[in-house]
């Protein structure tokens, strides 16, 4: 007797009923509920491209003032003309400055002015104009007491180079009053110099006032009288060190010139520079500055280290101000070639940003070696000293990256490492440090950059390589009141979490999910950067169990996603009431879905993912606040009006179905649920009608929801789907058919609308290569036959091919499908074994002993 208990219990059970004797492990759960749990998948959200090239995006959170212009004017006056000398080979210790008055023989005058150091370029001109007049006003004392040896005479000079050496000459007089503690009277009002020396000789005044004094070698008499004299203030220390900055580094601080290099020079570079100097011509000035950087880069002149560089600078900074992009761009080449930095390196930086940023210029760029100069600049210059002229340079770069030839250049040449370099950098500054906030706009750069750059298979795979998931991290961790380096970091993950290596790699850094859930709660209302972030969620739970928990797990996690729905539902509830009132002419007639229909979807993408996971999906259908805004969404929201939303409410709610817990919300909704669901089932969409079916498979073991597919007639649209001739459609089908016969009262419905051969169809079509429906198709034909008393009367016409099917698929040797690989022939056959075997052999035993005879019919192809 109980024996036949048991026998009954296990030819009634439903399918969809989770077995309470063994215990499965979370991934034979999975395999098992095939379509009863589904992850989801969705469109990556969409980015607008920029109209124009800028250098922060219309988008952008702030305000104009409070960032660095993307235009402004780049002219010959904004270079540095003073920096342009070359690159001193000896470091000088700085001195003390403790100034001491001047006391002359004849006339000691106790209260002299002392000058103050230049701290502008418009102090720079007005001190220049001062030393002028000091040069004019030699006659009346002799400001120079030493005696000057005159220039080589074979040495050729151009006409530039003479205002250059006025100048070294004038700051070597700067530092040699300055350090030796002894200053010439000056007078602040009449702008004037006063001294009660005599004049020097007139040849010395004539050849100052030339401008050739900075080619003069100071000499001083070694044991003069005048040096010597008890009493006297000599001008000239004694050192070798102030002869050296007097002879304008022309010895050891300054690069010797070999003779070769001179008549490099003279002969190569010389000639070129006059013809920049007297061509008009754009096209011809833009074949003379190749030929100059072919010639400097042949003499081995790119850089500091080059005597007459100077002259060169000059010469091209003039260039600048003809109004060529293509001559400005062979310029910004060559000047960043030279290794120019302060004043100098921030306007060719900006030069170049000018040039990158019209689009129309790709093509040149593409020809020259702009982006080689450019990334050396990241490489080499100082992160803070240059923090500006960084910037300019990375804002070229990025708009560069927006070509796709130059950003498949940009990987060749190891720009994905160069930027996480660089970024490294960026994250070793502290908030505390008075750098930091400039530093974000480089990021914002930086990281806009980057985003360009992970649309390629090679800079993806270098980001991985290289680490970028932690230090991306870092930085978004250091910057979350930051919106616009937020945006292009998460925009960065949006785009690789679509690719499996990487978002592997991003679920492995357990940060992550911190930082994601504490910039969903700061920016809530920025669907541009909540959206992304849900999509990047629901790209990490979609394949892995173990980020499901993770991120579930994480403090506060359920209840920002709630948070989010809700502010997002209200929106769109708004948006839908407003076009309601606004009459049907004005309802949305485009199929793309709105901001806060795009969040919804997304976010309900990550509550169907996360509901896979065994113990997450059963404590989300316990959340009633959760069930209740997805069954909302189906009360609200048509499914013409957004498809996707809809589909991805019910395939949720199918998920959370599944779980049979104490305090279900979805059990205690279930009619309500079951009601919004026949919407679905008269809608026109079939994704929609066979997402329906699927929640009508899980929610059909209640008998409450058995009697109401009866009674709206439901089952005829679940047997009619039998003949959609798709695996997932009659699976979905079949389970809310075997669920139906569990009940005595309803299996006779099974006949109606040709059920019985529907099924014997399925079971011919897809029994071979999907043992998991055709071991439901099995169950429900064995719950139907319980009562049998004749095989013809129970099957009908379908009795004999039915008996030829199930003999040929127990059939051993039909398993042994070797077009399939070798593990998915093993689950085949393992899932034949267990699961469909033990029901046919029963099935086919009970038609047989019910049966006359068995036909002589054969079956040659399923």
């Amino acid at each position: 007797m109980q024996a036949s208990k048991n026998k009954n219990r296990e030819k009634t059970e439903p399918f969809y009923r989770l077995s309470v004797t063994k215990q499965k492990t979370s991934s034979e759960i999975i395999n098992e509920a095939r379509n009863v749990l589904r992850t989801l998948r969705t469109q990556r959200p969409f980015t607008p491209t920029e109209n124009q090239r800028k250098l922060f995006g219309s988008r952008s959170s702030l305000a104009p003032q409070n960032r660095p212009p993307s235009v402004f004017s780049v002219h010959a006056s904004s270079f540095d003309l003073a920096e342009s000398r070359p690159v001193s080979g000896v470091r000088l210790s700085p001195l003390d400055f403790k100034p001491v008055l001047v006391t002359c023989a004849k006339d000691e005058d106790p209260s002299i002015s002392l000058p103050k150091p230049a701290v502008d370029a418009a102090e720079v001109r007005k001190i220049s104009s001062a030393r002028a007049r000091l040069f004019r006003r030699t006659s009346q004392g002799n400001v120079f007491p030493a005696k000057m040896v005159p220039p080589d005479q074979n040495e050729e000079k151009l006409d530039s180079e003479e205002p250059a050496r006025m100048s070294n000459l004038c700051r070597s007089n700067d530092t040699c009053l300055t350090e030796q503690r002894e200053y010439t009277p000056f007078n602040d009002e009449s702008g004037q110099l006063i001294c009660n020396e005599h004049s020097g000789s007139k040849l010395e005044r004539e050849d100052v006032l030339k401008g050739t004094a900075g080619n003069f070698l100071f000499q001083l008499k070694g044991e003069s009288d005048q040096m010597r004299k008890p009493g006297v203030g000599s001008l000239w220390p004694r050192s070798a060190g102030w002869k050296r900055r007097l002879a304008g580094l022309e010895n050891d601080t300054r690069i010797n010139e070999s003779e070769e290099e001179k008549i490099f020079w003279h002969m190569k570079v010389l000639p070129i520079l006059q013809e920049l100097k007297s061509e008009d011509k754009v096209e011809n000035l833009c074949l003379a500055c190749t030929k100059l950087y072919q010639a400097l880069n042949e003499g081995d002149m790119l850089g500091k280290r080059f005597k007459r560089r100077s002259v060169l600078l000059k010469t091209l900074y003039k260039l600048v101000d003809i109004d060529s992009d293509p001559l400005c761009l062979k310029l910004a080449k060559i000047i960043l070639s030279m290794k120019v930095d302060g004043k100098n390196l921030l306007n060719v930086c900006k030069l170049a940003f000018k040039i990158c940023k019209n689009e129309k210029n790709d093509y040149i760029i593409q020809n020259d070696k702009l982006l080689d100069c450019l990334l050396e600049v990241l490489t080499t210059e100082d992160l803070q000293k240059n923090s500006e002229a960084l910037l300019y340079c990375m804002g070229a770069i990025k708009f560069m990256s927006g070509n796709a030839v130059l950003l498949n250049e940009m990987v060749s040449k190891g720009a994905v490492e160069m930027l996480l370099q660089l970024m490294k950098q960026i994250n070793n500054i502290k908030e505390s440090d008075a750098y930091f906030s400039n530093l974000g706009h480089l990021l914002v750069q930086l990281t806009a950059t980057l985003r360009n750059l992970a649309d390629l298979p090679q800079a993806r795979c270098q980001l991985i390589c290289s680490g970028a998931v932690s230090e991306l991290c870092v930085a978004l961790e250091q910057r979350l009141n930051d919106k616009d380096v937020c945006t292009y970091i998460v925009r960065i993950f949006s785009k690789l979490s679509s690719y499996d290596d990487f978002c592997a790699a991003l679920a492995d850094c357990s940060r992550c999910y911190i930082l994601f859930l504490a910039l969903l709660s700061k920016h809530q209302k920025q669907q541009d950067l909540v959206i992304r972030i849900i999509f990047i969620l629901g790209n990490l739970t979609a394949e892995n169990n173990q980020a499901r928990e993770q991120f579930f797990k994480e403090k506060g996690s359920l209840n920002t996603l709630i948070s989010l729905f809700q502010t997002y539902h209200e929106l769109d509830l708004n948006a839908e009431r407003w076009c309601h009132i606004r009459g049907r002419e004005e309802e949305k007639q485009t199929k793309h879905p709105s901001e806060a229909e795009d969040v919804l979807i997304k976010l309900i993408r990550v509550l169907a993912n996360l509901s896979i996971h065994p113990s997450v999906g059963a404590a989300l259908a316990a959340a009633h606040r959760v069930v209740e805004l997805l069954v909302t969404v189906l009360e609200y929201k048509s499914i013409d009006v957004c498809e996707e939303l809809v589909i991805n409410a019910a395939t949720t709610i199918n998920n959370l179905s599944f779980y049979k817990v104490k305090g279900s919300a979805v059990q205690d909704k279930k009619l309500h649920i079951a009601e919004m669901l026949l919407k679905l089932l008269m809608s026109n969409s079939m994704d929609g009608v066979v997402e329906a079916v699927r929640v009508f498979g899980n929610l059909s073991q209640y008998h409450e929801i058995c009697d109401f597919i009866v009674q709206k007639k439901i089952y005829k649209f679940v047997i009619a789907l039998l003949d959609a001739k798709n695996q997932d459609v009659c699976f979905s089908a079949c389970g809310v058919l075997l669920n139906l016969t569990v009940d005595k009262d309803k299996r006779a419905l099974l006949m109606e609308e040709g059920g019985i051969g529907k099924l014997v169809d399925c079971l011919r079509d897809f029994g071979p290569a999907d043992w998991q429906l055709a071991c439901l198709i099995c169950k429900t034909l064995w719950n139907y036959s319980e009562n049998i008393t004749s095989a013809a009367s129970c099957f009908g016409e379908d009795t004999d091919t039915l008996l030829v099917l199930l003999t040929s698929l127990l059939d051993e040797e039909l398993v042994q499908d070797y077009s399939l690989d070798r593990d998915l022939r093993d689950y085949h056959k393992r899932y034949w074994e267990r699961e469909f075997k033990p029901v046919a052999e029963k099935l086919l035993d009970r038609i047989q002993s019910h049966h006359s005879f068995v036909p002589a019919v054969t079956i040659t192809a399923f």
